[in-house]
């Protein structure tokens, strides 16, 4: 596998998971357990981001 292809299946994976992590977040009864889900999909969704700036040739990483 080559790098762009590393990369892209990398992104791939870690939108994947913030998805399945929103939609977990939206079934839970429980308000802490909701608010967790949603932090940790916004976590990957934010390291997707710059996964794929640096991918891209941004120098600078997101924040």
């Amino acid at each position: 596998m080559s790098e762009p292809e590393d990369v892209r299946d990398r992104l791939r994976r870690l939108r994947g998971r913030a998805e399945d992590l929103e939609k977990a977040a939206s079934q839970a009864s429980d308000p802490a357990e909701r608010r967790r889900l949603r932090d940790e999909a916004q976590r990957l969704e934010s390291r997707s981001a710059q996964v794929s700036g640096m991918a891209s040739g941004d120098i600078y990483p997101l924040e």
